[in-house]
């Protein structure tokens, strides 16, 4: 039995599985790299005990010093980890967005907690990376691990993770397959087998469908801690410097509800408890090895534990509630149904920028329109308006009263008069769920499909559809 003097001697040498029930049918041989088997739960213990170590070889980390971080969850879990086993004050920003589950994780393991917003454009002051840079410009002794842009990343990569694929394989790897997140993993990896491989092994990014890397509108996505999203407004977009783009041979482009559902597959059919980027990578590693012959083969990275989803990924209520996922009995008719059966649901979500006036956002709207979402200005958006962009909702026939009476500027930004935002519902929710939603106030929810607004179901609707 394997003995350890810490627990950060438990970080790698994580073990392979065989998918045989996902690739059932299909030829050639498909692995799963089980990351999440790592200590902290992830691949990115990897990445943080590399830079970590290397901050102390250079200088930059001190005895009693501050390690801060920017991250969505699994990087700090593992700077948390190894910064206090090494005697580091740790402190780590974390996405608004993120999953509870991650935040919860990290006080556990002794590190502060900032939560901040990414709805900004990264040249806004209160946007996550810069609030962190403030923190380490505020306390003496602390270092920015600065995951996206530090060598020591990729490089823990090439030096372990790269290494025992190909020794696990005995060098019979012909594809590795992972998601593109700071890019440390894929291109530390990646450049690790193709050179082992005399540069025969293909390397294949698994990317959100909207994900810029891929050439996606920018636009928000539901899968954490891979992608990259531009937010409209954005003065200059810098990608990361620890993700290196002559590695990757090509991409995979997986819609958000692929994703979710083979995470979901994963752990129902193979017993891996992987999360939400992980079920992106096992999709594009099923899209791969179906291509290929019985003398390839396919490894695929699971970067993170299913453990920190359960509330979001893992939950049915929260699938069906953003769109994922349809009543499973069909004992009544569900939201789209009836939207089917009204004619022009289609046209009845009506947007306006968030940097429009007042007065333009309701200027020629008629008056059925009982809600108007204020959104992301976005030039070009190919994938539909994704929920978490919309930044609120204005009613048309208030704000136009109040600035017919002059309480209202018609040249105020229209951002400035949010109302309670609208309950949103799936479109695969039974009516009653979501009449349910509503409550005593709001004339009207949003309907989502797979996470993006689609339409606007009405109180009277839903109330004629149950009587």
């Amino acid at each position: 039995m394997t003995v350890h003097e810490s627990v950060l001697d438990a970080i790698g040498e994580t073990p392979l599985f065989r998918l045989t029930q996902l690739g059932r049918g299909i030829v050639t041989p498909l692995y799963a790299k089980a990351e999440f088997l790592n200590i902290g739960g992830s691949v990115k213990d990897r990445a943080a005990l590399s830079m970590v170590l290397q901050a102390e070889r250079d200088g930059l980390l001190r005895p009693g010093g501050t390690i801060v971080e920017a991250t969505s969850g699994n990087t700090g879990i593992g700077l948390a980890i190894i910064g206090r086993q090494r005697g580091y004050r740790v402190i780590v920003g974390v996405s608004d967005r993120s999953a509870r589950e991650k935040v919860d994780i990290l006080r556990a393991y002794g590190a502060e907690v900032v939560l901040a917003p990414t709805r900004f454009a990264k040249q806004h002051p209160d946007h996550l990376f810069n609030v962190v840079r403030r923190l380490v410009d505020e306390i003496p002794g602390a270092w920015l691990a600065n995951q996206y842009d530090n060598p020591a990343n990729p490089a823990a990569h090439l030096r372990t993770t790269g290494p025992e694929i190909w020794r696990q394989t005995g060098g019979r790897v012909t594809h590795f397959v992972a998601g593109v997140g700071t890019g440390g993993t894929i291109s530390g990896t990646g450049e690790f087998l193709r050179g082992a491989s005399g540069g025969t092994v293909t390397v294949v990014g698994a990317d959100p469908e909207t994900s810029v890397y891929s050439g996606g509108d920018g636009s928000a996505y539901y899968v954490e801690s891979i992608g990259h999203f531009l937010h409209p407004d954005t003065a200059e977009d810098v990608w990361p410097q620890s993700y290196h783009r002559d590695v990757v041979d090509r991409f995979e482009r997986i819609p958000d509800r692929e994703s979710l559902l083979t995470a979901r597959r994963l752990a129902s059919e193979e017993g891996l408890l992987a999360g939400p980027s992980s079920g992106a990578a096992a999709a594009a590693a099923l899209r791969v090895a179906r291509t290929l012959g019985p003398d390839d083969l396919v490894v695929v990275l699971l970067p993170d534990s299913g453990r920190s989803y359960l509330s979001t990924v893992f939950s049915d209520d929260w699938l069906r509630r953003w769109g994922f996922l349809e009543d499973p009995d069909g004992a009544e008719p569900t939201v789209r149904q009836l939207l089917d059966r009204s004619p022009g649901w289609a046209d009845r979500l009506v947007t306006v920028s968030s940097r429009a006036s007042a007065g333009a956002a309701v200027d020629g709207l008629p008056g059925s329109v009982v809600a108007v979402a204020v959104v992301l200005a976005r030039a070009e958006r190919r994938h539909g308006l994704s929920a978490t962009e919309i930044l609120g909702w204005i009613e048309p026939a208030a704000l136009g009263a109040a600035i017919a009476a002059g309480r209202i500027r018609p040249d105020s930004p229209v951002s400035d008069h949010l109302v309670d935002p609208l309950p949103a519902v799936g479109g695969g929710q039974p009516v009653s769920a979501a009449r349910a939603a509503l409550g005593p106030r709001h004339a009207a929810a949003v309907v989502l499909r797979d996470g993006r607004a689609i339409s606007l179901v009405t109180r009277e609707e839903l109330d004629a559809a149950i009587r």
